[in-house]
Formats: structure tokens, sequence, C-alpha cells
């Protein structure tokens, strides 16, 4: 295989805006696919968002297992688990001193037990990043709707960060809804978001606006094919006054903050664990077509992977995800040519059959292209152009096999200044699993 090539290069001049990701953000994107574990009161009550007045020893795992949950992590070829240490119903999975609803009240373990601790130590041990999900809202706490429960939530997340860290990244979830008394919260974002970065400057936090990771705008893993990693959120707060879901799912072309998306989903159709879903977990085929349309459109997939009543991972779940990893592995090459320039043409010595090509943008340099072509040449001379929007972090295109004897990258049009830098790398996957 030869490779040839084709400078182009010019400057786009005049004035433009060109954020670039933090050194968190930029690891972050290289992390790719991880685990959310959705796990609580509402694994033994069939809810999926619980009411708050669920007695404590609801909660009774039998055989509580993170190290299982890290060795099916890693089998799968995720990152990191993000944890739901507080969800709506406000019990905590930790002994939190601001709240009686928590593991310490329950029976399981006598009430010494600790799901973060065990989490994040084993976390540790596997050498996985380890995540906390605390919904601002709680459905359980009698100081909720009052100035009071701003400190509450600063005070839980001060616990968390102190005994638990490092946290790589933290999850706000936006739903806001009435508490035990009847009435909404005012949330303190700032005084929230000044309170992780002084305890813990080194964690991305997520939610609808960021500061540093966005909501893909749906719960379906699929992140617009148009779509950049640039917000505007100036006048938007997390939840009821987030932006519009389309402007988080494509992200604003000329955004003034670097705030990437990441796309949640689960592998069953709840959230929790329910034992009726267990002939329902997505296949390794259904999780191929949503990391090609998350990962494969510049975002984050974050997957559900609910622990059942006994604390541990189903053997559904796992053998999917374990089916997933392996046609991750076999469809994705190594880059072939890296280029800064407007086109490049790749020759094959020997005509390569070939049905998925990978791109990736230098996120160092911002993220600059807007629109491009891949032209496929096969041997017999037939050829094809694929249009696409945006590249950023990784932008995965999927066709029909055909053998090639020469492939061009054209970027049609970018944002200003330096010309893109753009890495050109091809794969092989299943006909089944091309891009539906």
């Amino acid at each position: 295989m030869s490779f040839l090539i084709s400078v182009n290069s010019f400057s786009q001049t005049g004035s433009f805006n060109n954020p670039v990701p933090t050194k968190l953000q930029l690891a972050w994107h290289e992390m790719e696919f991880y685990l959310f574990a959705h796990f609580g009161p509402n694994t033994f009550t069939d809810k999926e968002w619980g009411e708050g007045t669920e007695p404590e020893d609801i909660f009774n795992p039998t055989n509580l297992d993170c190290r299982q949950w890290c060795r099916i992590a890693k089998a799968a070829g995720a990152k990191g688990i993000i944890i739901t240490a507080k969800h709506h119903d406000g019990f905590c999975l930790w002994p939190s001193k601001y709240s009686t609803h928590t593991v310490r009240e329950s029976k399981w373990k006598n009430g010494k037990g600790d799901v973060l601790k065990e989490l994040s130590q084993a976390c540790k041990e596997y050498e996985l990043k380890f995540g906390v999900y605390i919904s601002p809202w709680d459905r359980n706490h009698p100081k909720y709707g009052t100035p009071g429960y701003n400190d509450v939530f600063v005070n839980m997340m001060k616990e968390i960060f102190t005994n638990y860290g490092p946290i790589w990244e933290l999850w706000w979830d936006g739903a806001n809804g009435e508490g035990p008394n009847g009435k909404k919260q005012v949330y303190d974002w700032d005084r929230f978001k000044k309170t992780v970065r002084q305890l813990s400057p080194g964690t991305v936090i997520f939610s609808d606006v960021g500061p540093d990771i966005r909501w893909c705008g749906n719960e379906k893993g699929i992140a617009g094919e148009t779509n950049w990693n640039l917000l505007d959120t100036i006048g938007f707060t997390p939840g009821a006054g987030a932006p519009p879901v389309d402007t988080l799912n494509r992200g604003n072309v000329n955004g003034k903050s670097w705030i990437p998306a990441e796309c949640d989903v689960s592998i069953r159709p709840g959230w929790f664990y329910h034992k009726e879903e267990d002939e329902k977990v997505k296949t390794p085929e259904e999780l191929f077509q949503l990391y090609l349309k998350s990962v494969g459109r510049g975002a984050n997939l974050l997957l559900n992977v609910p622990p059942d009543r006994r604390g541990i991972i189903n053997d559904k779940d796992s053998a999917a995800l374990v089916g997933f990893k392996r046609l991750r592995d076999g469809s994705f090459n190594k880059v072939f040519v890296e280029c800064n320039s407007v086109s490049v043409v790749v020759n094959f010595e020997t005509p390569m059959l070939t049905n998925c090509i990978v791109l990736k943008e230098a996120l160092n340099r911002g993220q600059k292209v807007s629109q491009f072509r891949v032209r496929l040449v096969e041997s017999n001379n037939n050829s094809e152009d694929l249009k696409g929007t945006t590249i950023g972090s990784k932008r995965i295109i999927t066709f029909s096999a055909r053998v090639l004897k020469h492939l061009y990258l054209f970027i049609d049009n970018y944002k200003g200044g330096l010309v893109p830098e753009v890495s050109v790398s091809e794969g092989s996957i299943p006909e089944n699993l091309i891009e539906k």
C-alpha cells in the first residue's frame, strides 16, 4: 500500500471563534465508552422513578459484588463506571450524614454497608475510572424546596469527593420535580460548580449545559449526524432551562464553549433492573449500531448496565457486552495516513476490500471541519462520493463492501485559520453491521 498526499492547503482569513478542549476534556474524549450503573431502591420495587417514601429496608442486595461489575466492564472494553449514588428518590448509596434515607438505615449489612466505598475500591483495583451520578432532585429530603437544601446538596458532594475520590466524572441529572413538601427547588448551580472545582479540579462535570460535558438531547444513545463539540450556554441552565434538544444533539457551530456530547442509553428497556426484561437485553449487533451513532459521530457512549437484586450484573447483559467488544475488536484497523491538507489520496498497491472508513480530527486545534467528502474508487474505476458534515473526535463511515484501489478525502469547508489535521483509517465489518 502506498500513500500520496496531495496538499492544497490554504488559510482562511477573518475573525472566527475557535474554542479548544482542556486537557481534562481531551482525556475524556479518549474514553469513548463506559458504563452507567442504575442501582437503588428502584431495583427492588420495579419502579423507574421512586417516590422517596420507600422504606430503607427495601434496599437489600443479597450478594453485592462490585468487583464483578468491574470484571465485566473490563471484558467489555469499557473504561469506567458511573454509579447512581442518589437518584430522584433521595436514597443515598453511602451513609451520608446529611440524610436519614441511606444505606445506614437499611438492614443491608446491618446498616454498615457502603456501595460507593466498594465500587470506588473495585474501580481502583481494575484500573477503571470511577464516576458518580447525584440527582439534585430529592423526593425524600425535608429541606428540599428551601434554600437550606442547597447546603445539603453541597455537603453531600463534599462527602463524596472527600471519602471516595478521585471522581473522574460527576453527573448532574436535570430533573427537577416536587419534594415531600410539594415545593420545587431553586438550585444554586454556580455554587455547586464552584464546590466541585475547589474540591476536585480533575473532575469533569456533566449536565444539560456542562460546564464540561453535555447531554446529547435523547436517551436513545444517538448523537446528531452533525455534531459540534461547541455550545452556547449563556441564559441556559440544566433541566427545564436547557437549550432545545435538537441544539443539544447537534451543538452550535459557532458556540463559545467546548462542551462535547455524551450519549446515555440503557442495555435494557428500563434504566433499573427488572427481571421481566431479561429477554429484552440489546444484542451485540444492536449495541454496535449505537456505537456507530454515538462514538462514530464524535460523542462518547455511556451504556447503562443495571445490577440486579443480588447486586451483580446479569449473565444476559454480560454476554451481550462481551459480544459487543468482539464486534468492535474485529472491525477497525490502525491509522494509515494523517494529513494536514484539504485533500488527500490513498493509493492501494493491492486493491483492498473494505466497507468502513474512520476519520479523526486533531482536537487540540479545535473542531474545524464542517463539510467533507470521501471518494471511493473501485478496481473497475467505478466511484462514489460519500458526503458528511462534522468529523470531530471520530467519524465512522460505513458503506456496502467494495474493492478499492484509491481513496480520496476532500475537506470542502472548514472554520478559518489553520487547515484541519485529519487522520484516516479503514475497517472491515460484517455487512449486517453497516449503519442502519
